[in-house]
């Protein structure tokens, strides 16, 4: 039996909201994507794309042109919600999450919400951000019953289910991957399930909206403290003159153990963030998540110290950074410690740094008046004499050692090893 056209609503077109909207656009809903940016709306409406994601300028080309979907500043009455904005932290030390922007997009809303709209939060947040948001309903809209707190059938549905996905591979995921739908009841986890099953392909499992807030958080802390055991691995290596790729690769050899490879820390806004939501939550009992971002913090600290020295020792040599995403193969330079170390860099030695990125036309503002230059890879192979391998870009990986046999060589991603 054919589906029947559904008006829905993204707000926040970014890396989740705007894949997002296309997909669901593709499998015939007519999307209305809202962002507070003006170049993003007017972008999307051309057929265009602000980021950089595979197969995701050809979607969003087709699903425009076809008409089923389309951008604006201002939030229109829909059916179905969908709320992807960002959600930051403090950088005061405190690492207190933001949820602002989810209450002002939960603000919006409430304006044009009408009986048996559904509400759906997919921005990564602390464990009851479902329910405050619900509550900015509440009071905004005395005329319509909520769910949990009314003792009568809701007139509206109020789910959370986050993305799980991986930059690069987001079209795809978002279709396949499994999905948690937490409702503030059953009932509301049941209506937003009816939704993502009009385009996902993986298994939807329902629960309570505070679990699947959780459950997002606890992916990712997972990962963190994964990631800060071989970071701490490849400090200690450094320390006792060990190559720390030769240990793990024969450590990995066992049948149960399975050590990840280090970096210069860790970056996006997904596992350098998330954790901290959950140690803000309970920060007497986070001892080992807390432990395990302040030790994937410390490894970025770790090689900005290291690659600085190499500067010092080879005091006219020009220093390659190669790389400023916080991962391979994308433009998105989110909490990046690539972006950190380079820029720390720049700002002490000016015009000797030389920086590689193919994702970016232009240096970020954090290179602002240090004199610091972005070249290409062929230019910094003639140019450099001291390469600082920063992010495992696949260009960067298909340069020989020939190529680099004459150069000063610091590998933090393990490529050349």
């Amino acid at each position: 039996m054919k589906k029947t056209t559904l008006n829905a609503s993204v707000i926040g077109l970014g890396y989740i909201g705007l894949p997002t909207s296309a997909v669901m656009a593709r499998a015939g809903c007519k999307v209305h994507g809202v962002d507070v940016s003006a170049h993003v709306v007017d972008t999307i409406n051309r057929g265009e794309v602000h980021i950089e994601e595979v197969d995701l300028d050809g979607l969003v080309q087709a699903v425009v042109k076809d008409g089923f979907l389309k951008a604006s500043l201002d939030v229109e009455p829909a059916g179905v919600f969908v709320i992807a904005v960002p959600t930051p932290f403090s950088h005061d030390g405190k690492h207190t999450p933001d949820i602002s922007y989810i209450l002002e997009a939960a603000e919006k809303v409430s304006s044009v919400l009408k009986k048996g709209d559904c509400v759906i939060l997919e921005s990564t947040s602390p464990v009851g951000t479902t329910e405050k948001m619900r509550d900015v309903f509440a009071k905004n809209r005395p005329d319509l019953a909520m769910p949990g707190l009314s003792e009568s059938t809701p007139d509206i549905s109020i789910a959370y289910c986050p993305e799980r996905v991986l930059p690069g591979k987001i079209l795809e995921e978002l279709i396949h991957n499994d999905r948690s739908i937490g409702g503030i009841t059953p009932r509301c986890a049941r209506k937003a399930l009816a939704f993502y099953k009009r385009f996902v392909k993986g298994e939807c499992v329902v629960t309570d909206a505070r679990s699947a807030e959780m459950t997002k958080l606890v992916e990712n802390a997972f990962r963190d403290v994964n990631i800060a055991f071989a970071n701490e691995l490849s400090m200690i290596a450094d320390v006792q003159g060990l190559d720390v790729w030769e240990v793990i690769r024969l450590a990995n050899r066992h049948p149960r153990v399975n050590v990840l490879q280090p970096g210069p820390g860790v970056g996006g806004h997904c596992i350098a963030v998330d954790p901290w939501f959950i140690v803000h939550g309970a920060p007497d009992e986070a001892k080992i998540i807390r432990q395990a971002r302040e030790t994937n913090d410390s490894k970025t600290h770790h090689v900005l110290a290291r690659a600085k020295a190499l500067a010092d020792e080879h005091s006219d040599a020009k220093i390659g950074c190669l790389g400023l995403a916080f991962k391979a193969n994308i433009d998105d330079f989110r909490e990046s410690p690539a972006l950190e170390i380079a820029a720390n860099l720049a700002r002490d030695y000016g015009s000797r740094v030389r920086v590689i990125e193919p994702y970016a036309d232009d240096l970020p503002d954090e290179f602002a008046g240090t004199g610091a230059e972005l070249i290409d890879i062929d230019t910094a192979l003639e140019e450099c004499d001291i390469l600082l391998l920063l992010v495992d870009h696949d260009v960067f990986k298909a340069i020989p050692p020939e190529e680099r046999g004459d150069k000063v060589v610091y590998d933090t991603r393990g490529v050349w090893s």
